[in-house]
């Protein structure tokens, strides 16, 4: 593996486990300036996540240069269609393994979704880590890193099989391994069939955005027009 990917690598790590000094340092400084202490996380968050996103791009800025990596071998085209058919994939993929784990006695809903949508009622340009730079880092690590370092020397399914359990175990929710790891190969089969990691990029910023939107946006909206249609269900029922 480059040199450069294992400095990207200890970037993630470093930034992952920053908090547990970088909480306590903005918690005393928020309280020293009179801010509201609520704030701290988000603002580290945002802080933390954005620092580790410009230090990982200065890292792989030759990479992004045109005609320098293989990733610019597929056509534009193909990309694209990949791209909005990857984000039903990967919704698809979330569904059908949610629905596993419900068969097998796994509880419905995510703590760590909730407690992501807390920060954003709170905080909303907390948006701006859950949605675009998160999904942004998590592939760049896990799916052009590891499983591309994993890729050179196995088969697809080998390769898919380790990283997307890393990817799982890292978002700390051991019971809802199989979602995660539906993602990750959803993920990596765009990665592979493209050979541009943009494209499972688009659809993991995607699949975030519209799961923030449904949950927290448009959450009293949608839970309005499931009332009305139940509503229009038993009138309809009363005349059979």
């Amino acid at each position: 593996m480059k040199r450069e990917y294992w400095i990207v690598l200890i970037v993630y790590i470093a930034m992952q486990l920053s908090s547990f000094a970088g909480i306590p340092a903005f918690m005393f400084g928020f309280r020293l300036f009179g801010w509201r202490q609520e704030f701290v996380v988000p603002v580290w968050l945002i802080t933390s996540f954005t620092l580790a996103f410009l230090i990982i791009l200065v890292i792989l800025r030759k990479e992004m240069k045109p005609g320098v990596h293989s990733e610019r071998n597929t056509s534009i085209g193909h990309s694209i269609k990949w791209a909005i058919l990857g984000v039903f994939l990967a919704l698809f993929a979330q569904y059908t393994a949610a629905i596993i784990e419900r068969l097998i006695g796994i509880e419905l809903g995510s703590k760590n979704t909730q407690e992501i949508l807390t920060i954003i009622n709170a905080f909303p340009l907390a948006i701006l880590v859950t949605s675009i730079i998160g999904p942004i880092l998590e592939e760049i690590v896990f799916r052009k890193i590891i499983f591309g370092a994993f890729y050179k020397r196995f088969n697809f399914f080998i390769s898919a099989l380790i990283s997307s359990v890393v990817f799982a175990l890292v978002h700390m929710e051991p019971e809802h391994l199989l979602i995660y790891s539906a993602m990750g190969f959803t993920f990596a089969f765009l990665y592979v069939k493209t050979k541009r990691i943009l494209v499972p990029i688009f659809a993991h910023v995607s699949m975030n955005t519209m799961v923030v939107l449904v949950q927290s946006v448009y959450k009293d909206d949608i839970e309005r027009l499931m009332r009305e249609a139940e509503a229009v269900q038993n009138f309809i029922g009363g005349f059979l």
